[in-house]
């Protein structure tokens, strides 16, 4: 006779979920804040540290790709979780950014394979979005800008090391995406029900695609500050104000990995200011940039300790 106690306990890795990448993002994005402020040796230190989460991530998913493909299969079907599977590509990205001033052959190569992920998975996600599988309002959320608008990131490492056209291209996409997204994720926000628990702090990825826009915009303009620029950077303070408001609710959440969406939406913001501090000699927007860095490191240091603390409570890979 069994008892309960003598059955099979639920593998951890098959309930692996593909937004732990949401981790490295914010990792990889504090280390580059980190280097737009002038924090050169800690920006290398965040970076090695997020280098190694990343080969963490990566093999955990190829592990359960290799013992729970089922697992994994029904996640890629899954009308939410599809749309972080482009973080693994967006990381990659990051990662070719933050190398390229210490290995350039390296950030190339690495730039090079996570471009070309990130354009098949962009087409393969958009692609399912307009299939015969019909979506409801209810499952679109602010996680839909990470498929398409993620391509903006592209051009951060991409005009550097001398891919200028195929940059753009990158960035074309996304920006197009972003404001079809931008109009769809709203009209879900304004006149459906509220975004559930879990998926409310995806709210701060509206910060993102103006903020990388900007730096990207940066890139592909040889650092002229224009009207676009401007623009760009001005939303981002907009939809930073916006999402600061929901904070306080926010932080009455139980804690989930869905939290790290707060991570590199507020490192993409941080470094813009930096960025546009550094080409125009505007101290407001260093000290708003130092203000902002700041909040960052807090807000990366307690999703280290709570996403910690719900390990060791096994609190996460769990069933849904």
């Amino acid at each position: 006779m069994t008892d309960a106690t003598s059955a099979p306990r639920p593998s951890r890795l098959e309930h692996f979920p593909i937004s732990f990448f949401g981790m490295s993002m914010g990792l990889f994005g504090l280390a580059l804040a980190l280097h737009a402020g002038g924090l050169t040796t800690s920006a290398h230190w965040v970076g090695a540290a997020a280098l190694v989460v990343f080969a963490a991530l990566v093999l955990a998913l190829a592990a359960k790709a290799a013992l729970h493909w089922e697992a994994l299969k029904a996640e890629w079907h899954h009308p939410v979780r599809l749309a972080f599977f482009p973080a693994t590509s967006i990381s990659l990205i990051l990662l070719a950014t933050f190398l390229r001033e210490v290995s350039p052959p390296a950030a190339e190569g690495i730039w090079l394979v996570g471009v070309a992920v990130q354009a098949v998975l962009t087409l393969v996600v958009i692609s399912a979005w307009i299939s015969a599988r019909a979506f409801g309002p209810q499952q679109l959320s602010p996680a839909w800008f990470i498929p398409a608008v993620g391509n903006v990131i592209a051009p951060l490492a991409g005009v550097p090391l001398g891919y200028v056209e195929l940059s753009w291209y990158f960035f074309a996409v996304g920006m197009i995406f972003w404001v079809v997204l931008l109009t769809l994720v709203f009209n879900r926000l304004i006149f459906h029900d509220p975004l559930p628990g879990k998926l409310r702090p995806t709210l701060v990825i509206l910060v993102a695609p103006p903020a990388v826009g900007f730096l990207a915009w940066m890139k592909l303009q040889g650092g002229q500050v224009d009207a676009m620029a401007r623009i760009l950077l001005n939303v981002g303070y907009f939809f930073t104000a916006l999402v600061a408001i929901q904070v306080p609710a926010l932080l009455k959440l139980p804690f989930a990995l869905s939290f790290w969406a707060l991570s590199f939406p507020l490192a993409a913001i941080t470094t813009a200011s930096f960025r546009f501090a550094a080409l125009t000699g505007s101290g407001f927007h260093l000290g708003l940039g130092h203000v902002l860095l700041a909040v960052l490191v807090v807000t990366i240091a307690a999703l280290i300790l709570r996403t910690a603390r719900a390990a060791a409570a096994h609190q996460i890979c769990i069933p849904e």
